[in-house]
Formats: C-alpha cells, structure tokens, sequence
C-alpha cells in the first residue's frame, strides 16, 4: 500500500514536541494564539512558525474573529497516517502463513506424543 506526500507532512507536523503540546492544547478546544503562546517559553513569532506549519500539514484551522486568530485542532490529516500505521504493523501475509504451518507442525507433534512410539512404527509400517 503505498501513501501520499500528505503522510510526510503529517508525521513531519507532529515530530516536533511543541507542535505536539499545542495539538494537546487544542483538542480540549480552539484557542487564540495568545493564549496559545502563553504556555511556551519560547518566543511568539516561533510558536507563530510552529502554528504555520500545523496549519499547512491541516492538522490545525484557524478563523479570524475581530482582532484575533483562533486555532482548532482537525484530526483529519491524521487519518491517512494511521491507516499507514496500521498497514505497517499488519502482519505481511507471508508471515501469517508461517504461523498457520508453526501451529500445524506443533498439532501434529503433539498428537503422535499423544499416540505414543508403538503406534507411531505401526503406522510406517502398514
């Protein structure tokens, strides 16, 4: 299964720790940039950059209401990389044919224990 360039975005979105703490922030709700801001000891215009780059990976909307910019989360971007995610954790189809043959030689081991040696020569010689 392959992926778009939109799953690079994402994953490079959400790599940096404050970008991740503000997603954090706005999943309780849309806050304002200030408010935003607030809770970084880094500079404004970093967090400014940090906020253009969620907006543009679609991981955050903003609306500008009067003199203020709010922020909200949206999940949606995340979806193609989950489903990513989810593929590459997926066993490969290989691999589970291996276990079908695993379980299907312990079966058989475990049931000529069960009959015992005499039985077992009785039956290669018949």
């Amino acid at each position: 299964m392959g992926y778009t360039f939109r799953v690079d975005e994402v994953a490079a979105a959400i790599a940096d720790p404050v970008r991740r703490r503000i997603l954090t922030l706005l999943r309780d709700a849309p806050l304002p940039a200030g408010e935003i801001a607030e809770q970084f000891a880094i500079s404004r215009p970093a967090i400014s950059r940090h906020l253009r780059v969620l907006r543009e990976s679609g991981l955050v909307r903003d609306d500008l209401v009067g003199r203020r910019r709010i922020y909200r989360l949206d999940t949606g971007p995340l979806a193609e990389l989950l489903d990513w995610l989810a593929d590459l954790a997926t066993p490969a189809p290989w691999e589970q044919h291996l276990d079908a043959l695993e379980t299907e030689v312990y079966r058989t081991r475990r049931e000529s224990r069960a009959r015992g040696p005499a039985e077992h020569r009785r039956e290669h010689t018949a």
